[in-house]
């Protein structure tokens, strides 16, 4: 048994067996979740887990190279555009696309992260990093 940290066990062991620039989207409870792409439900009610949590949890694992947000954020989100900006101040590339493009692109992720947050546009796409 783990001491401390994520202790969801399927999402370690997707978080290990990451490779460099593999994607994972950590997602709302509304983002539709693409054919084929393995989903990890953690949403148990409407704002619980939120999506800072899951999101703190998954960072604090995952060495993460850049981010992907949606532009949406700007007009919808303010606090996940201010830990976008906190983020990219901090040297992480942050890229920002419309939510459309999001969602095409979240077909490529390796899974997507649900949690229970209903802020609109609470989505982001971590790309690993390596750690040497």
């Amino acid at each position: 048994m783990k001491r401390s940290g994520l202790l969801h066990a399927e999402l370690n062991r997707v978080i290990a067996a990451m490779g460099h620039l593999d994607m994972l989207v950590i997602a709302d409870v509304g983002l539709p979740v693409p054919p084929g792409v393995p989903c990890i439900d953690l949403a148990v009610l409407p704002g619980t887990p939120s999506f800072a949590t899951v999101f703190e949890a998954v960072y604090a694992e995952l060495a993460v190279q850049g981010l992907t947000v949606a532009t949406e954020i700007h007009q919808h989100n303010p606090a996940l555009k201010q830990l976008a900006d906190r983020l990219e101040n901090e040297g992480l590339a942050v890229e920002r696309i419309s939510h459309d493009e999001f969602k095409r692109l979240s077909a490529r992720a390796v899974a997507v992260v649900r949690t229970g947050e209903t802020v609109p546009y609470a989505n982001v796409i971590l790309h690993a990093g390596v750690t040497f």
